[in-house]
């Protein structure tokens, strides 16, 4: 029962993170302002321009969701391929789930935070809010998150299932 639900958590954490990130990964967002140099003449309209790359926290956010999802692939092939129970590669995946979890933590932190500038702004540093313009990519920066957010919660449960399948294993030895 715990491996099919190993799997489970293992492929929804894939599907999480790989969606995270290609929906990092396309965002952009292009808004035109008039600005009126003379006012004898016509405004011109002018593109301002955000995308992913230009903020270091979503760079950082798109990695980490690409190792992610990249390392939920390739355990779940080690899981389907030592189905018998071979204990080195369970307590190897147990370390690098629970290092993906930091990862993604840091990752989403990073990136909330810089999300709630852009909502909100900073008056003590002058930085005005940016969401209120570019509302459509600020949208998919917090489905982003948020959908990462629910990956690292399903590499928490595959951390819980092996030690708690550990606690199993060692209380029946005493």
């Amino acid at each position: 029962m715990s491996s099919i639900c190993e799997l489970i958590l293992r492929f929804m954490a894939l599907l999480l993170t790989l969606a995270a990130a290609i929906i990092i990964g396309v965002n952009k967002q292009t808004k035109f302002f008039p600005v009126q140099l003379n006012p004898a003449f016509p405004p011109v309209e002018v593109a301002a321009r955000v995308k992913w790359h230009y903020l270091s926290a979503l760079v950082y956010s798109l990695v980490a969701n690409i190792t992610a999802s990249s390392y939920a692939a390739l355990s779940t092939l080690i899981v389907l391929a030592t189905r018998n129970g071979e204990a080195g590669f369970a307590q190897v995946i147990t370390i690098f789930d629970a290092t993906i979890v930091g990862l993604l933590f840091s990752a989403n932190g990073a990136a909330l935070a810089v999300g709630i500038i852009g909502y909100k702004g900073n008056s003590h540093l002058q930085w005005n809010k940016v969401c209120n313009v570019f509302d459509s990519f600020c949208d998919r920066v917090a489905i982003s998150i948020v959908l990462s957010l629910v990956a690292s919660f399903a590499f928490i449960a595959l951390v819980a299932l092996a030690v708690l399948s550990l606690q199993k294993r060692f209380a029946t030895r005493t």
